[in-house]
């Protein structure tokens, strides 16, 4: 980065200040002042190191933290004013100290350090009508964190914040938990999953993380992904705990999606190539395997051809070679044509009828509340443009002259009755590479869940393929 020039992210942000901040100093500027900077070496500092955080800015009582990972700001966040609850028990209540806290996920602009756009603006609008030692985060925080913790959070609605042109759905966080039922395997590799940040070629920003041991298996970018939240998506979190187990899951945020950089990003097929480029080049590995499901087994087909030194396995999940509008049949042109304005008109819509047709696609066996998480996770990973724009790019893709040159062990992967992927399309990656292994999966979804029988035989599958 050339020193001093704007860059521009994703980020999550963090914006604290004291409550009655004027009213202690003219009582007691010198214990004031002496009192705060006890508490920032004593507490927030170190927790803010604790949780992998940095400080942005400070400004007299206020203080702006910068986090890779929503989950580790709101954990830091709840750690800090419970530590303030203790410290202020011990206090009378006319000299405590006690910080309001908001929090967001959004785009800043980077300059010298300091973190200014909307995406600061809104975490300190937050903060400004949260209660004395409490935390209010904005609607996108909430969902990011999904069931990844058990506090509760209180729907405040939408809220008009001062010097703020829309209103901002915000939640304030309660110190009390649900207590709800947790799966432990998920809650501990999700904890060791901690997302950081690589630059692609043209310099936009990549989120990306890795959890378990074992031999590295990189997750092709695709849409509709996002690092935290699908460790609570019914169609990625079984894949991510079982293949944990066995390998180092790396995995990253497709740009214009997730975690990843949103606004003003070029989305063409070739950078997708370069984003994995990218990721796997932030790691020490001298191979990798490549897990490509759906559209991404192209992007990894690509790869392999730019990198054939770096890829021992391939594995091609529920994709194609060819787009629906390469495969010279007028209805799956037609399908294209309709998939797309569908998403442009409804993807962020209030209504979740539109991702509902959406849903039915990629997975019609799928219960009532399956579905209906799937619906709010899609208008929450990436904005309705950028969705379209990547669907007309996955429907021109073709990259068939490429299979007859794919030369490392390949395992071709499909579900028998899939819409969105017709088995034709796995089939036909299977006879034009050579040597790939074929598998059929009987179900209907695009990507099988976790109570499906066949589920078991498709991660031994992986296992035994990759030795």
């Amino acid at each position: 980065m050339v020193e001093g020039k704007p860059t521009r992210r994703l980020t999550t942000i963090v914006a604290t200040d004291v409550v009655g901040y004027s009213r202690l100093i003219a009582a007691d500027e010198e214990g004031t002042l002496s009192a705060l900077r006890a508490y920032r070496a004593d507490l927030i500092d170190p927790k803010i190191v604790e949780y992998r955080g940095r400080i942005a800015n400070t400004a007299g009582d206020s203080i702006l933290m910068e986090f890779p990972s929503v989950v580790d700001a709101l954990r830091c966040a709840v750690d800090i004013q419970r530590g303030m609850a203790e410290i202020n028990s011990e206090i009378p209540e006319d000299h405590r100290i006690a910080f309001r806290v908001g929090i967001n996920l959004g785009d800043v602009v980077e300059e010298d350090g300091d973190l200014l756009g909307d995406g600061v603006n809104v975490a300190a609008r937050l903060e400004t009508i949260a209660p004395p030692g409490g935390i209010c985060v904005s609607e996108i925080v909430r969902d990011a964190i999904g069931s990844s913790s058990d506090l509760l959070f209180e729907d405040l609605g939408p809220q008009r914040l001062k010097n703020l042109s829309k209103s901002i759905r915000a939640f304030l966080v309660s110190q009390e938990t649900h207590g709800g039922p947790k799966r432990k395997d998920e809650l501990e590799l999700a904890d060791q999953s901690h997302v950081r940040y690589c630059r692609s070629g043209d310099g936009v920003s990549i989120a990306h993380a890795d959890v378990g041991k074992g031999y590295p298996l990189v997750f092709a970018g695709s849409w509709m992904t996002h690092l935290e939240k699908d460790w609570q998506s019914p169609v990625m979190r079984h894949y991510l705990t079982q293949l944990s187990k066995s390998f180092t899951l790396i995995r990253y945020d497709q740009r214009g999606n997730g975690m990843s950089d949103w606004d003003g990003v070029e989305l063409t097929f070739e950078k997708m190539v370069d984003d994995l480029e990218s990721v796997i080049d932030c790691y020490d590995y001298e191979k990798v395997a490549i897990f490509g499901a759906s559209q991404a087994a192209s992007v990894s087909i690509a790869y392999l051809m730019r990198r054939p030194e770096k890829v021992s396995h391939l594995i091609l999940y529920g994709g194609y070679a060819r787009g629906r509008r390469r495969r010279g049949n007028p209805e799956a042109t037609a399908e294209s044509e309709a998939l797309v304005t569908l998403i442009r008109q409804g993807w962020g819509a209030d209504n979740p009828a539109f991702r509902q047709t959406i849903t039915s696609l990629f997975m019609p066996d799928a219960s009532p509340e399956e579905a209906a998480w799937f619906n709010d996770f899609q208008k929450t990973c990436g904005p309705a443009d950028n969705m379209a724009r990547f669907r007309e790019m996955f429907d021109e893709m073709d990259v068939s002259d490429l299979l007859d040159d794919v030369k490392v062990p390949t395992l071709v992967i499909h579900c028998s009755d899939d819409s969105i992927a017709p088995i034709s399309e796995g089939k036909f990656l299977a006879s034009r590479i050579s040597g790939a292994q074929f598998i059929m999966l009987k179900s209907k979804n695009h990507m099988i869940f976790e109570n499906e029988p066949e589920f078991p035989r498709l991660i031994q599958s992986i296992r035994e393929f990759i030795k």
